[in-house]
């Protein structure tokens, strides 16, 4: 991806993160924009994660407004000395009718909805909700907003949900990336996005090594 206007970033890296677990993660049920909490679990991984990026030079960090999320910002705001920013439109996709559903449940209750859903189609609207291209446009103007906001910081964070970073992907880097149903973006992974002083290109993909114990 180029770098929006002519002068040189100072900005070399953003990192992106999904945020530690919760109870419908491991249920494997649609949290969408409901606001569910990190479980027991999700709390060690947030700890664990600010505990390996202290020392970073970040800068800023921007972060959904869902608990989930902003408490992952926190822990990592505690660790490196730097208070979170919400960005709502890093909110994850708002899937309406699906809410608190698992797969099977949703294509139950809502069989047209669930195969129209599942065709892939960017543009087709969850009822009640938002459609990938809603939320792809959302967190991609945010994106836009946050690198010149944050231009004179080596480093920045960005602390989202994964369906929304599966989308941001894609249009950041131009599609230059593998195909993202192949790859795992887990709870409090890193992806790293770098910057050559032009252009922004992928460092690293759901990586957790703070989770390697």
């Amino acid at each position: 991806m180029t770098i929006l206007g002519t002068q040189r970033m100072t900005l070399k890296r953003i990192l992106l993160i999904r945020h530690g677990q919760t109870a419908y993660n491991v249920q494997r049920r649609w949290q969408g924009q409901l606001d569910i909490p990190l479980d027991d679990t999700g709390k060690a991984q947030v700890k664990a994660l600010g505990a390996y990026l202290r020392g970073r030079p970040i800068g800023a960090i921007y972060s959904s407004d869902l608990s989930r999320a902003w408490d992952t910002a926190c822990a990592v705001g505690q660790a490196v000395g730097v208070e979170p920013i919400v960005e709502r439109r890093l909110r994850e996709i708002n899937v309406g009718i699906f809410e608190g559903l698992t797969h099977d449940d949703m294509i139950e209750k809502f069989p047209e909805e669930s195969a129209a859903y599942l065709t892939g189609d960017p543009t087709y609207v969850i009822p009640n909700g938002e459609s990938r291209l809603d939320v792809q446009v959302r967190a991609y103007q945010a994106w836009q907003e946050i690198i010149q906001q944050a231009n004179g910081a080596e480093e920045i964070a960005c602390v989202s949900h994964g369906g929304t970073l599966r989308h941001l992907l894609p249009k950041v880097l131009e599609h230059n990336l593998p195909d993202l149903n192949d790859i795992r973006i887990p709870n409090t992974s890193i992806t790293t996005i770098a910057c050559d002083g032009q252009h922004w290109q992928l460092g690293e993909i759901g990586a957790t090594p703070h989770l390697l114990d």
